[in-house]
């Protein structure tokens, strides 16, 4: 078993041309606070564990997962092995008490209060990469940005990255501080920070840590656990659009167990094929989903088998939007 001290130096990438050098994948611990239904906190502290003995150098987290649940988390996870882990952390999403979103709040004065509570809720010194969840139409991008590069210059943050955002955002944010990466969702079925984000990234030297590489567990076949998930409220899992998706999903598979992986290895391969300077978030919530997907590692796909399953699976055959209609409206990543 890979240990992280024996971590191969093909396993290891860096973020864009000033980012840390990280293993090829990296965990998203947002499903252990809440959003895909109730989770097991000795499990996930357990996942954290076994992710951190198996190599993966990066975890990301949110403030507002769990309403800073998923910070206290993965700040007891991380105690005594600060050395071996990187913390990347989205702030300025807003939530009422009922788990409702709110908008955003990305002011000086609030990046730099988020950023406080942040430190103490995870028990670090410096947040590794610090970024906005959401562009908040109401405030300049160079606004707040420039918020995060003092907390660079006063040590809080090391590095400063973006999510969600499309190029005129990043291009605005890369000249007020060097960016190291944007997060951004990519999948087989979701692909459209090909057509023009990527690029951006490429020409600015800037990374990508890439989410939702199972389409948040359509391609594995999941269904919503509840009124808690919420993938119940995500057009691709609902009605007649979850109907279709569902035969996709099933040749999908077949390909899968013809190569000898699991859907899910099968999706991982997929983004590491095609975006091999850019690093997977895997949202394991147990030590057995962490395992199944690090076994995309030992079996990638050949050009050959890429075009073969670009065939079966084509950029726009998923029906339904990968957010509800109103979240779509908000995002700077699809206004391309």
């Amino acid at each position: 078993m890979t240990t992280s001290s024996t971590v191969s130096s093909s396993s290891i990438v860096r973020l864009g041309a000033e980012g840390p050098k990280v293993f090829r994948l990296a965990l998203g611990a947002m499903g252990m606070s809440g959003m895909y239904g109730p989770s097991d906190e000795s499990e996930s502290l357990a996942t954290i564990h076994a992710a951190i003995d198996r190599g993966i150098t990066l975890i990301d987290t949110g403030d507002f997962y769990g309403m800073g649940h998923n910070e206290f988390l993965v700040g007891k996870a991380i105690s005594g092995r600060r050395d071996q882990i990187q913390v990347s952390v989205k702030f300025g999403a807003l939530r009422a008490p009922d788990g409702s979103w709110t908008g955003s709040d990305c002011r000086p004065a609030a990046v730099k209060n988020f950023a406080a509570y942040t430190l103490q809720r995870l028990g670090i010194d410096a947040i590794d990469i610090y970024r906005p969840a959401r562009l908040d139409p109401n405030v300049p991008i160079e606004d707040t940005i420039g918020a995060i590069a003092e907390l660079v210059s006063q040590g809080y943050v090391k590095h400063i990255g973006l999510s969600e955002v499309g190029p005129e955002t990043i291009r605005r944010a890369h000249a007020v501080h060097p960016i190291v990466d944007v997060q951004l969702e990519y999948s087989i079925v979701s692909r459209g920070p090909e057509a023009a984000i990527f690029g951006v990234l490429e020409e600015l030297g800037i990374g990508a840590t890439l989410y939702g590489v199972l389409s948040r567990g359509l391609l594995t076949g999941s269904e919503a656990k509840g009124r808690t998930d919420f993938r119940a409220y995500l057009p691709r899992f609902a009605g007649d659009n979850r109907a279709q998706n569902d035969r996709l999903v099933a040749a999908f598979g077949e390909f899968a167990r013809a190569r000898g992986q699991t859907p899910a290895q099968l999706a991982i391969a997929w983004v590491l094929a095609r975006q091999p300077r850019y690093v997977p978030l895997v949202g394991a919530r147990t030590r057995r989903q962490l395992e199944d997907a690090l076994g995309a590692l030992e079996k990638p796909l050949t050009s050959d088998e890429l075009g073969a399953l670009e065939a079966i699976v084509p950029r726009d055959a998923i029906a339904g939007t990968r957010y509800a209609e109103a979240h779509m409206a908000h995002l700077d990543s699809e206004r391309v």
